[in-house]
């Protein structure tokens, strides 16, 4: 199966009928007709809203933890789908989304005013930017690590990338 065509209504149902395709379709965004990517970072904003209330270390627990179960779910749902990295999986987004905006929560970082929704926005579009884009090693990793852990580490190295820059950005702004 070709990792761009869209899924069939069996495939829908063998996503869903698992915890691991549930979580691995990004509770449903990467259901999305188009642009399975994008949705499934916007869905990663509603849970990051809660996420941002926790401790750094404690942060930093749920996207390790997250990642792992990530590499799990995306591989169980990849190999019921028989493509490593089917499009319509999106937990990648979640966390390569959280890694992102990890830089909004440190205090330091931030304008006296505090936080402003457009640093959200900001830290959205530099993710989908670096995930999009691939620079190197996001392309190398994505061409070469399969299964579960292929899925994952793009995107996290994408979160990586687009947190430095946001990072940089809020630090020259403040």
């Amino acid at each position: 199966m070709n990792a761009k065509k869209s899924l069939s209504g069996d495939q829908r149902r063998v996503l869903l009928a698992t915890p691991a395709g549930w979580l691995a379709c990004g509770f449903g965004s990467g259901l999305a007709p188009v642009a399975q990517g994008t949705f499934g970072s916007l869905a990663a904003l509603l849970p990051w809203l809660l996420l941002r209330e926790l401790s750094g270390p404690l942060y930093v627990a749920v996207l390790l933890i997250g990642f792992g179960i990530g590499v799990w779910a995306c591989d169980v749902a990849g190999r019921a789908l028989g493509v490593d990295d089917h499009r319509s999986l999106v937990w990648d987004e979640f966390i390569g989304q959280w890694t992102a905006l990890l830089p909004l929560l440190v205090p330091a970082l931030l304008p006296a005013s505090g936080f402003r929704w457009w640093m959200l926005a900001a830290g959205f579009a530099l993710f989908r930017l670096f995930d999009v884009w691939k620079p190197w090693p996001i392309s190398w990793l994505d061409r070469r690590v399969k299964g579960g852990m292929g899925v994952m580490i793009d995107d996290v190295v994408a979160g990586i990338f687009a947190a430095v820059v946001l990072a940089c950005g809020l630090h020259f702004l403040s």
